[in-house]
C-alpha cells in the first residue's frame, strides 16, 4: 500500500488543501482499484472513490496518526462499497446487472486479447460477487493490495482471527463455485478449437 509523506498528512490535518490534492494523488488508484473489485462496476467504482476522499476530507481532523493513513483510507472506502452492495442487493432483481464491466486496455494487440481479458475480468467478478461483502473485502484486500492479516483486520474492524478464518471460508468457497463452473465459456470455447471468436 502507498505511503503518504508525513509532512504532507500534517498540513492536510491542518486545513491545507492542497496538500489532500496530493494525498489523492497518492491514493487514487489503490482505492478505485479496491472499490471497482468491491462493486464490479467502473462507474460505481469512480463514485466510492470520490465519495471516500470526500468523507476522508470531512474527518481528516479525527483521524489518528498512530494508525497507518492508507489503511484509515481504504477501510473508508472498504465500509463505504459494503454499505453500497447492500444497498444494491436490497433493490436489484436482475442478475444480469451484477456484471462487471471490464476495464479499456488501450495497449491490447488484437481482438482475441481484448475479448479474452474482458472475459477473465468478468469471471474474475462473478466469482467474487458469490461472497458476502465482509469476505469479498478480506479477499480483495489480500489478493488484489496485499496486505497483510494485520492490515486487514484494522480495515474492516474485526479480529485477525476472524480474518483468517473468512479468508479461509472465501478462499474454499471460491474453489467450490470454480470447481463447478470448469466448462468454457462459448468465447474461449472458439478460440480454443482455432474458430474465430466473434
Amino acid at each position: 500500500m502507498n505511503n503518504v509523506d508525513p509532512e504532507v498528512l500534517k498540513q492536510t490535518m491542518q486545513g491545507d488543501d492542497n496538500a489532500f490534492y496530493q494525498i489523492v494523488e497518492t491514493y487514487q488508484q489503490p482505492v478505485f482499484n479496491l472499490c471497482f473489485r468491491m462493486l464490479g462496476n467502473a462507474e460505481a467504482a469512480e463514485d466510492a472513490a470520490q465519495e471516500t476522499f470526500w468523507r476522508a476530507y470531512q474527518s481528516i481532523r479525527k483521524y489518528n496518526p498512530n494508525r497507518p493513513f492508507g489503511t484509515w483510507l481504504m477501510s473508508i472506502a472498504a465500509h463505504y462499497c459494503i454499505d453500497q452492495h447492500r444497498k444494491r442487493k436490497l433493490l436489484e432483481t436482475d442478475i444480469d446487472e451484477y456484471t462487471a464491466e471490464a476495464i479499456p486496455d488501450h495497449n491490447t494487440p488484437n481482438p482475441e486479447s481484448v475479448a479474452l481479458q474482458s472475459e477473465h475480468r468478468n469471471q474474475v467478478q462473478a466469482l467474487l460477487e458469490e461472497l458476502p461483502e465482509i469476505d469479498r473485502a478480506a479477499i480483495v484486500l489480500r489478493y488484489w493490495h496485499e496486505c497483510s492479516e494485520e492490515e486487514i483486520s484494522q480495515v474492516l474492524d474485526i479480529s485477525v482471527n476472524a480474518v483468517k478464518s473468512r479468508l479461509h471460508r472465501a478462499r474454499k468457497k471460491l474453489a467450490v463455485i470454480w470447481k463447478n463452473n470448469q466448462q468454457l465459456s462459448p468465447t474461449v470455447e472458439r478460440m480454443k478449437n482455432g474458430s474465430p471468436a466473434f
